[in-house]
């Protein structure tokens, strides 16, 4: 685990940033509008609320985070990454202390509002951590463990996990905040599948005729190989050749690019994929 001067202290700062909004979202909009927003967070906030009105007594939202966080934790470390789970940590701990910390100030009281702008400010603090290689906790390490192991884009997944926490939510406190609860998630997790591109592909057929130069701009620049294939083209009946390969989606435009250089005339076919099996190269978390 290497420390980079230029790198590592702006995304220490991005973090930070985001750890501030994230409790900020917490005390003005999600506390507000009494809703859960799912994974590690929400449930937190479902325990609390259960030991207050159990107990009449609030536990620290601190405390029980960091239990919840424990195991995604070590996933992390054994699984995903050293410095990516160091970097969620600060993440985990700076949006608990202050959510602990901050006093409550409430932009509006109108749920429905609450959810939408909640949700898209909660789906925002996850991506900006994600591109700076961190992340929130919680359920964020579940997906991302996922989808490097199953090479599918797990966020859809983890959203029906969140589904069933506000399911209980619904049962012990009433269904209304536990519907609005789900719109804030959904949103959030549009956001995040919207912004995050990491785990997600693309196919890419190129008619060519250089394949080997664009076949080794594709590598060169995804580390992903190409299959070649011979075609005719239906117009000029000319032999023509395709390049077939899947890439990362947040690595497709800089690769479209590089083949338009390499071959000024070639014709790209970008196709979204559901699923890939098989050897994919992706880049390691650090």
């Amino acid at each position: 685990m290497k420390f980079n001067r230029k790198k590592d202290p702006l995304r220490l700062a991005a973090i930070c940033f985001a750890a501030v909004l994230m409790a900020i979202n917490i005390k003005s909009f999600v506390r507000t509008g009494g809703l859960y927003p799912g994974g590690a967070n929400g449930l937190t906030l479902l325990l609390q609320r259960i030991f207050q009105m159990a107990f009449d007594f609030e536990i620290p939202f601190t405390l029980v985070n960091l239990l919840l966080n424990a195991f995604p934790v070590y996933l992390g470390f054994r699984y995903i990454g050293k410095k990516f789970t160091l970097l969620s940590l600060v993440m985990i701990m700076l949006t608990n202390v202050l959510t602990d910390a901050l006093p409550a100030f409430p932009i509006t009281y109108d749920t429905l509002l609450i959810s939408i702008f909640g949700g898209l400010i909660n789906g925002f603090c996850i991506s900006l951590c994600l591109a700076m290689n961190a992340t929130s906790g919680g359920t964020d390490f579940i997906a991302i463990y996922l989808s490097e192991k199953k090479g599918i884009d797990a966020w859809n997944m983890v959203l029906g996990l969140n589904v069933v926490i506000l399911v209980a939510a619904g049962l012990l406190f009433g269904w209304d905040k536990a519907l609005y609860s789900i719109i804030f998630q959904f949103t959030s997790t549009q956001v995040l599948h919207m912004t995050y591109k990491r785990y997600q592909q693309q196919t890419l057929f190129v008619v060519t005729n250089r394949p080997d130069m664009v076949a080794e701009v594709i590598s060169h620049l995804s580390h992903h190989g190409a299959t070649v294939i011979d075609a005719q083209g239906s117009y000029e009946h000319q032999n023509r050749k395709i390049v077939y390969s899947v890439v990362s989606s947040e690595e497709s435009k800089a690769v479209i690019h590089a083949v338009k250089v390499a071959d000024p005339h070639a014709f790209v076919n970008v196709v979204k994929t559901q699923q890939v099996a098989g050897r994919f190269y992706q880049k390691p978390n650090e």
